[in-house]
């Protein structure tokens, strides 16, 4: 009876051991997030509940929830968040599919192939910065491809309302292809060869092996470029900073944009918006973790 109390009492003193651990190497995470997440979230709001004074120097009012109803029923962030939405969607999927055909162009046993790999995983190197230069150049209406290709739109595409959404999106798929390319070729290899073998005896072809066998087992990669791709999405600002500044006739101003230009002239406005949108990004994760995790298979 003595021994029995003992081994229970060693072994919930080890229990507790391994939690402390485990908290232990939490811990510096934990700090990390409170300073750099929690603190400035609490931060705004709270900035939420004060509304900016209309003139420099005096001080800012207090007005409880009424300026997170006025800014958050707004026409101007209803447009904004639609904005936002219709760039998610001309990204993610594209980025996705491109990603994921350029992964299987690649996973072929072919002489050359790492040259095609290094090439089309390139991109995840090239920054923000540089993807906007480009194809600011490319698109110039004076120096641009398109003119030199005999292709020219009244107003030029970055200005035009109807394609300056489309072309920043274009950039954006660009320069976050090299990652999707990278997640979809890890994914690749790790799809068994005997089940690709025993489909490829029972007669299956090219595209029912792939689509019955390949996209199934490659399930969890693209349901976590979904998830990250969305929340890229949502937080996209330099390409729009440096191609269109949110125009034309704010038909590029997404959310972050739409934060950053409130920032300065009504701090207030500005940290609604940035809880709305850190609300938003996190309700897209968990939506998406929810229903598209049921169908993703994590049997190997």
């Amino acid at each position: 009876m003595t021994a029995v109390v003992d081994d229970r009492v060693l072994g919930a003193k080890t229990k507790w051991k391994e939690r402390g651990l485990g908290y232990l190497m939490l811990l510096p995470a934990l700090v990390i997030f409170a300073v750099f997440i929690f603190y400035p979230l609490i931060h705004n709001v709270y900035l939420g509940f004060y509304r900016s004074p209309p003139f420099p120097g005096l001080p800012s009012r207090y007005v409880g929830f009424d300026q997170y109803k006025d800014v958050l029923g707004s026409q101007e962030f209803f447009d904004s968040l639609k904005t936002t939405v219709l760039f998610a969607v001309m990204t993610v999927p594209t980025g996705i599919a491109l990603g994921l055909g350029l992964a299987v162009l690649a996973h072929q046993q072919l002489r050359g192939i790492g040259i095609y790999r290094t090439f089309f995983s390139s991109t995840v190197a090239t920054s923000v910065a540089v993807a906007a230069v480009i194809f600011g150049t490319l698109l110039s209406p004076q120096v641009g491809l398109l003119p030199w290709l005999g292709i020219t739109t009244q107003p030029p595409i970055l200005q035009n309302t109807t394609w300056a959404l489309p072309a920043v999106a274009g950039v954006t798929v660009w320069q976050t292809l090299g990652l999707t390319f990278i997640l979809m070729s890890a994914g690749l290899q790790s799809v068994p060869d005997d089940l690709l073998e025993a489909a490829r005896v029972d007669g299956a072809g090219a595209w029912s092996r792939f689509w019955h066998v390949t996209l199934p087992m490659l399930s969890p990669t693209v349901f976590f470029a979904v998830v990250i791709g969305s929340i890229f999405a949502f937080q996209t600002f330099g390409q729009i900073d440096l191609l269109t500044q949110g125009g034309p006739l704010k038909k590029t101003n997404v959310l972050t944009y739409f934060v950053y230009t409130e920032l300065n002239s009504d701090p207030g406005k500005a940290a609604v918006l940035a809880v709305a949108l850190f609300l938003l990004t996190l309700l897209l994760a968990l939506a998406q973790i929810r229903l598209l995790e049921r169908r993703v298979s994590y049997e190997r």
